[in-house]
Order: C-alpha cells, then sequence, then structure tokens
C-alpha cells in the first residue's frame, strides 16, 4: 500500500510577502518564481510590459502545472503594485551597498526585482536608496539569476519571520 511521501513544511501563513517583477523578460525565470511563490504562498505581481505571454493557453503549453496555485496580478507600473500591496517594500540591485542581510522584514513586505538584462531602473534606486539591498557574491559574476535571487531574498524573510520552524506532514 503506497503512502504519501513525509515532507517538510513550515509554518502556514497566508500572503507572508509579495513578489514583485518589474518587466520580466525570460519566461522561465518567471516560470521559477512562480514556482517559489507557489511553495511559499506569496502573491506574484508582474508591472509593466511582460516579455512573454501569460494566458492560459501559453501557461499550459510551457508545462507550469503549478500557475493556478500562484495568485498573479498584473500591474501598469510600480507604483500602481506598491498601491495594492500597502506596505514597504524593498528594492533588490546587483548595484546595491547593503546586503539583504542586513534588512529587517516584516510580513506583509514587497520584495521587487528588476528586468533580467538591466535591473531596476538607475533613477529609481537613486531615489530610494534606503530601500536598496543586494545578494552579495563571492564571484566574478555582477549578480544572481532572477529566480536564484527571489528564493535566496524571500526565504531570508520567511526564515527571519519564523516561518521556516520545520514539521513533517
Amino acid at each position: 500500500m503506497a503512502t504519501d511521501p513525509i515532507r517538510l513544511r513550515g509554518q502556514r501563513a497566508e500572503r507572508p510577502f509579495h513578489v514583485v517583477l518589474v518587466e520580466p523578460e525570460i519566461p522561465p525565470n518567471t516560470g521559477n518564481v512562480a514556482r517559489i511563490c507557489a511553495a511559499t504562498a506569496c502573491p506574484l505581481h508582474l508591472v509593466g510590459r511582460l516579455g512573454f505571454d501569460i494566458g492560459e493557453h501559453a501557461v499550459r503549453r510551457a508545462g507550469l502545472d503549478y500557475w493556478h496555485l500562484v495568485e498573479v496580478s498584473q500591474h501598469q507600473d510600480l507604483a500602481a503594485a506598491e498601491r495594492s500591496i500597502g506596505s514597504r517594500s524593498w528594492l533588490f540591485s546587483g548595484k546595491a551597498t547593503r546586503s539583504y542581510l542586513e534588512v529587517e522584514y516584516r510580513l506583509g513586505d514587497a520584495l521587487v526585482f528588476g528586468k533580467e538584462s538591466v535591473g531596476l531602473p538607475e533613477e529609481l534606486l537613486a531615489e530610494r536608496a534606503d530601500q536598496v539591498v543586494g545578494i552579495p557574491t563571492l564571484g566574478a559574476v555582477r549578480s544572481h539569476n532572477l529566480g536564484n535571487a527571489v528564493a535566496i531574498a524571500l526565504y531570508e524573510a520567511l526564515r527571519q519571520n519564523g516561518l521556516l520552524t520545520v514539521s513533517a506532514r
């Protein structure tokens, strides 16, 4: 008789953080981020012009069988997304001087990431310098892949808020 395998589960929280992608360009990266959001119950906000189609047919054809598990919202611009979310935002950039580990994340915060090719706009980073954080690298690359960056940042925010306390189910 087959039984479900035991899986590690963290503390369940409704919409613990908001993941915001500004003008994502590469479909598989957004797919990876959507999977991370599905695994963490975090809404995904897509901002501005997308470099791909997220209609039902396109999503099904791409094999994203977990897309229905993600709360996805689309917004004209970052200001509209932030109004919808209604809490603090942290802007992630490969050009940051402050580490993401120096931030105390609060439930409901928005984690904002820019497009793969150029990141977030320079003027936005300058205007909101106190909200800009980055993920340190040890090697010669300028930044992490979008999906990896979201996972690193999001899981640190979850850890800080006690949501990764594990129980086997």
